[in-house]
């Protein structure tokens, strides 16, 4: 990872592309129910508060080690979400 700030860009362009995702899914899909498409969009907007407060966190020793395991939980919860969004009826 080179420095914060391209962490925080692959966090904001992960998760808008899974919310943006799921508004294509809802426009596609008019008459199915919302409810779980709209959890979906509930968790990345944690997920992003989550990893944003988790990069701006100032008391890391090691900032290489503590950005290569927000990177990794980024990727495992974007791909948790786009199961989710794939599994949507």
């Amino acid at each position: 990872m080179a420095n914060k700030r391209d962490l925080k860009k692959d966090i904001n362009y992960v998760l808008g592309d899974i919310i943006e995702a799921v508004y294509v899914w809802e426009y596609a899909n008019t008459d199915a129910d919302t409810k779980k498409s709209e959890a979906i969009i509930d968790e990345a907007i944690e997920t992003f508060d989550s990893l944003i407060a988790k990069v701006n966190a100032k008391d890391v020793e090691n900032k290489k080690a503590h950005f290569k395991a927000i990177n990794q939980e980024l990727e495992e919860k974007g791909r948790a979400l786009i199961e989710k969004i794939n599994k949507l009826n």
